[in-house]
C-alpha cells in the first residue's frame, strides 16, 4: 500500500520525498490498518467468552460509547456516541464486550445505518434477548468538511428489535435513560 499512498501524494501535487512527507506513506498505512481492524475480528470470538446465564430480566444499558469509523463513500471519519440496551432472556453479555462489539463494526468502512443494525442484530443473535435497542449519534466529516459543509449537524440512527420495537413504554424508557446527563 506504500506505493499507492506515494502515488496519491504525487497526484495531488505533493512531493513524497519532501522532509515532512517521507514517512507519511508508512503512517497512513498503519492508520488505515488500525481503522479497518474490525475486518480481522468476528463477533463469535469477541463475545463467546463473555456470555453468561443469569436470571435478570430488567433493561441493561451501556450508553455514551465513543465511536469512530470511516465513511465508505469518502473514506472520511465519522464519530460520535453509541447507546446500546437489551432486556435479557436468561443470558447476558459481559458489559465490556458491548463497547468492543461497537468498535469491531466501527473499524470497518461503514455507513452509520449499517453499523447501528449490525450491533443490534449481533446481540439479538448471540443471546436472544427480549429486545435490543441501539442508537448512534454521529458527526460526519464528509458533511462537515466538504459537500453541504454543515458543521453542527448530527446524524441519529436507531435499531429497535423485540420489546423495544413492539412496546412504546419500553422504547420510551430507553430513550429517556440515554438522554439523562
Amino acid at each position: 500500500m506504500l506505493d499507492e499512498i506515494r502515488s496519491i501524494l504525487i497526484q495531488i501535487g505533493e512531493d513524497p520525498t519532501r522532509n515532512g512527507l517521507i514517512n507519511t506513506p508508512k503512517r497512513v498505512d498503519h492508520a488505515l490498518r488500525f481503522l479497518t481492524s474490525g475486518y480481522r475480528m468476528n463477533p463469535e470470538q469477541l463475545l463467546n467468552s463473555a456470555l453468561f446465564d443469569v436470571a435478570y430480566d430488567e433493561m441493561v444499558i451501556v450508553k455514551d460509547i465513543e465511536m469512530f469509523s470511516l465513511c465508505e463513500h469518502h473514506l472520511l471519519p465519522f464519530f460520535g456516541k453509541c447507546h446500546v440496551a437489551y432486556i435479557p432472556n436468561g443470558r447476558i453479555i459481559g458489559l465490556s464486550k458491548i463497547p468492543r462489539l461497537v468498535d469491531m463494526y466501527a473499524r470497518r468502512l461503514q455507513v452509520q445505518e449499517r453499523l447501528t443494525m449490525q450491533v443490534a442484530e449481533t446481540i439479538n443473535e448471540k443471546i436472544s434477548p427480549k429486545g435490543v435497542a441501539v442508537v448512534v449519534e454521529a458527526q460526519h466529516l464528509c458533511m462537515i468538511m466538504r459537500g453541504v459543509e454543515k458543521q453542527h449537524s448530527i446524524a441519529v440512527t436507531s435499531s429497535m428489535l423485540g420489546a423495544f420495537k413492539d412496546n412504546q413504554n419500553t422504547r420510551n424508557e430507553f430513550l429517556n435513560l440515554i438522554n439523562r446527563h
